[in-house]
């Protein structure tokens, strides 16, 4: 029996495969037992009425569907947008690490973020023509494998005759990821199972391809996405080998001798001829039970980290536990944003020297703070811990969805955190790699939500929701009733089949100063219950038992520790799991003239027809006059200073309106 006649046989759409199940394993519900309405339900339908579609309709544009149709004649070296000059199409080759032509090496991988957009957007709402389309897009992927399984359209199309020859530039193993990431969202949305199968004869190929036995290459891939992808494929078909391929691929990295200086001279190539120069880029410097610091490109940083979380989670590793505990304190205390963003560098696309947080060149890719949205809810795998929870909140809020434009239609590469008024959103990019994945991330957001045991469900986020679950053989259904995360109150009711016993696992989130739980009306000492700020209440539930969480949304104010040079004497608004941003165009006057008061008075506002009903922050600040200042640069005097109403908004939020300046950090007074 081939693996993939396993998954027809074994399983269902909606059910994953049964892998044994470590100590303490809590796995993400899939996203068809899990609704979203209210905040997230409204971004789920802008991704699967708009968004889905115009990632189609722009891969198209960009001319990628004549790479992967073997029925066309190949379309060389495309440059989406820009036309190469002969000397750099000429370079093209297999060394060439120019980001114009590596765009083009994965666009297998925009394929496959894509695919998984389209997937559980229409599971969300049905829409025929383009499920019509991306059935074709997976008969081309068909057509095209190889007999051997062997699936990339940069090597089969492109660059024939040199694949598995430079892992670390060209993305084989990272375009395998997300097609197998889109095969596994088709396949749980739809039912079907082609590319599935597709996939799984690919992984097959590559289990023969690389490993530690005699014979194998010892390789991994330099843009890290395939561990992870391999334990949602080992999840969903219930294949072993999968999720070993993956801990192979997590326990390999960074060995000696080191493989990537190996295969380049296999290629007759010079090892130190690396436009990157330092292995840290890719985070194969080191074993990865060896690292303690967050390096190089964030991206990679997160993926590898989320595969490293899974594996810590299947196979119970605390060695893998450790170690990323020792990256987690390394991000979250010196190298994060407080929207969540991480990487403030558009040279490497990732970290520099800790506390190095500029505001205004923040790169901070969207893609980036998706990675650690990923990496955080993973970790939760290894049981309800809120220092996780809360991170991926703050991601999930902030510096994720500020990606997207509330309608749908347009995006961020970079999210930075003051803006002159010339950072705007724009249509596509070339390299579209934000698009599909916030998108993929927005639409499969019922997965984040939720996680299971064997006898405990953990509720993470709170919203309008409903989940579908199997505790002990019996179906249970919780539903969510809140307007979070505009208010804090929540109400939950349980209804199993029958009388089942199990522990719910309730978040209680580090911004909240005071909570309160009542269990069918009665009051539950929180302080009794709570463990790593989450409160585990286990009972016999039954048909119609009632939890309500009351949740206190204050307003904060954030004040950056003092090493992050660019934030002294400036304070940030944060209300419930959001922070908050200044625009031009409710703040006339330069943003920079602000000052906000220690002493002011901040109020919450409820704008139910502002930027899709949103709750805004206000106060009276001051702000410096630039009147008498016209016959000169400099003087003796002090400007003057005046009262000023400011409106604050949520940073997910900004540039959904008239264009204009932008600011989180505030200045102090």
């Amino acid at each position: 029996m081939t693996a993939s006649q396993s998954v027809s046989q074994g399983t269902t759409p909606g059910q994953t495969g049964k892998l044994g199940k470590p100590r303490l394993a809590f796995r993400p519900l899939p996203v068809p037992q899990v609704d979203v309405r209210g905040f997230w339900g409204d971004r789920v339908d802008a991704v699967a009425t708009r968004t889905a579609d115009i990632l189609y309709e722009r891969c198209v544009e960009a001319r990628m569907l004549e790479q992967i149709d073997p029925d066309r004649p190949s379309p060389g070296v495309v440059i989406p947008f820009h036309s190469p000059s002969p000397d750099e199409a000429a370079t093209a080759g297999n060394e060439f690490t120019g980001s114009t032509v590596t765009t083009q090496m994965f666009w297998d991988s925009d394929w496959g973020k894509t695919i998984e957009t389209a997937a559980y957007s229409l599971y969300r709402r049905r829409n025929d023509a383009l499920e019509k389309k991306i059935d074709a897009v997976i008969d081309m992927y068909g057509k095209l494998q190889q007999p051997d399984g062997y699936l990339s359209s940069w090597y089969q199309r492109i660059q024939p005759g040199l694949r598995w020859t430079n892992l670390r530039d060209c993305h084989e193993l990272y375009c395998a990821g997300h097609l197998i990431e889109g095969a596994v969202a088709y396949y749980q949305a739809t039912g079907k199972r082609k590319l599935l199968d597709i996939m799984c004869r690919y992984v097959d190929h590559i289990a023969e391809t690389f490993g530690p036995e005699p014979g194998k290459k010892k390789g991994y891939c330099g843009h890290e996405e395939v561990e992870l992808a391999l334990v949602k494929l080992a999840r969903v078909t219930g294949q072993q080998k999968y999720m070993d391929l993956a801990r192979y691929f997590i326990d390999q990295r960074g060995q000696q001798p080191h493989y990537f200086d190996e295969e380049a001279r296999a290629r007759g190539a010079d090892p130190r001829a690396y436009h990157f120069k330092t292995y840290e880029y890719s985070q194969s410097h080191k074993p990865v039970r060896d690292q303690d610091k967050v390096v190089g490109h964030a991206v990679r940083a997160m993926y590898l980290y989320s595969g490293m979380a899974d594996i810590a989670t299947e196979y119970g590793d605390d060695t893998l536990r450790v170690a990323l505990d020792r990256l987690w304190d390394d991000l979250t205390t010196k190298n994060l944003y407080v929207t969540g963003g991480i990487g403030p560098s558009s040279h490497n696309e990732g970290f520099t020297a800790d506390y190095d947080l500029p505001n205004d060149t923040a790169y901070a890719e969207t893609c980036a703070s998706v990675g650690l949205v990923f990496w955080a809810s993973r970790m939760l795998g290894m049981g309800p811990n809120a220092r996780y929870a809360d991170m991926m909140e703050r991601a999930l809020y902030n510096g994720s969805i500020s990606g997207l434009s509330l309608d749908g239609s347009l995006f961020f590469y970079e999210n930075p955190l003051e803006s002159r008024g010339e950072h705007n959103r724009w249509k596509w990019h070339r390299c579209p790699c934000c698009p599909p994945n916030i998108a993929r991330m927005v639409a499969s957001i019922g997965s984040y939500f939720y996680s299971l045991s064997d006898d405990a469900l953990a509720v993470h986020l709170y919203g309008n929701s409903t989940a579908r679950f199997d505790i002990a053989g019996t179906q249970i259904e919780l539903t969510q009733a809140s307007n979070y995360p505009w208010d804090g109150a929540v109400s939950i009711t349980i209804e199993p089949e029958a009388p089942t016993e199990f522990t719910l696992h309730l978040r209680l989130p580090a911004w909240c100063r005071k909570a309160a739980l009542k269990v069918n009306g009665e009051a539950v000492d929180l302080g009794s219950v709570t463990n790593d700020g989450y409160a585990a209440i286990r009972r016999e539930w039954r048909k119609g038992d009632q939890v309500e969480l009351d949740l206190e949304m204050a307003v904060d104010r954030f004040y950056a520790n003092p090493e992050v040079r660019q934030d002294i004497g400036r304070v940030a608004l944060a209300r419930g799991p959001l922070i908050y941003c200044v625009e031009e165009t409710d703040n006339a006057g330069q943003l920079h003239r602000i000052a906000l008061p220690r002493t002011a008075q901040i109020e919450a506002c409820e704008e139910p027809n502002l930027l899709g009903g949103v709750v805004t922050l206000s106060a009276v600040a001051r702000k410096e006059v630039f009147e008498g200042w016209d016959d000169g640069l400099y003087r003796p005097e002090p400007p003057a200073v005046e009262e000023a109403k400011i409106t604050a908004v949520p940073y997910f939020a900004w540039d959904n309106r008239d264009p204009g300046e932008m600011l989180v950090w505030l200045r102090d007074s």
